[in-house]
């Protein structure tokens, strides 16, 4: 399972087969998490002083197959967009992409794909679970985390990283002292979890993900005045 394919599970409600997470903020997150994913993997990072790639750029130090279609297809891509920066190749590497997890979701029998109409004439399209276990233990990692205070794994606190970047701590990780998640999850997203060249991937991820959401919201809202 890739970390992309986790938040979308997370994100999409079990029973009723909505993201209760915005859209925008949603594929931003999905696209922010294959760089993580490939970061991890040793197959990309952000060019520290002294390289050929411009400082906080994105340099690809692995362009073999990481053995993943998704994957291997957002490393090819990424290939063509090295040396610019996270917030920049976020947009390419989102196109189609939650529609191509959704579909290897279902394949593997952990989401079912549910077509409707709404009020009799609009096509929708909703996708409850199938078999939530592996959802279900995903979810108690980041409770012990959040809650309980283990430490996290690197997969773990790439997905933390993650959930903040797209406003939806709240909404997956149910507890009545919200502000001691968030606190928590920011302590973890700055933490010593991963080697140096991981957590700048992360740090620059999540300032993408962040600046990719309010542009795009920005420029809603200046098509809609």
């Amino acid at each position: 399972m890739l970390i992309a394919e986790d938040l979308l599970l997370l994100a999409y409600d079990d029973e009723t087969g909505k993201s209760v997470i915005d859209g925008t903020r949603l594929e931003y997150g999905l696209a922010g998490a294959l760089l993580l994913e490939l970061s991890v993997l040793g197959k990309v990072s952000v060019a520290g002083p002294g390289e050929a790639v411009k400082r906080d750029r994105l340099v690809v130090r692995d362009a073999t197959p990481a053995g993943d279609d998704v994957l291997d297809h957002a490393l090819v891509e990424l290939a063509d967009d090295e040396g610019k920066k996270p917030k920049n190749v976020l947009g390419s590497l989102r196109k189609g992409l939650r529609g191509r997890l959704l579909d290897r979701l279902a394949g593997r029998g952990l989401l079912r794909q549910q077509s409707g109409t709404v009020l009799g004439i609009f096509p929708t399209t909703r996708w409850p679970a199938a078999d939530a276990s592996h959802e279900a233990a995903v979810r108690q990692r980041l409770q012990d985390v959040l809650v309980t205070g283990l430490a996290p794994d690197p997969r773990t606190a790439a997905l933390v990283s993650l959930l903040l970047a797209v406003d939806g701590l709240r909404k997956v990780v149910p507890s009545e002292d919200r502000r001691a998640v968030k606190r928590r999850a920011q302590e973890i997203a700055e933490g010593d979890w991963a080697a140096d060249a991981v957590k700048k991937a992360v740090q620059e991820v999540q300032a993408a993900v962040t600046g990719a959401i309010l542009a795009s919201t920005a420029a809603g809202a200046a098509g809609g005045s």
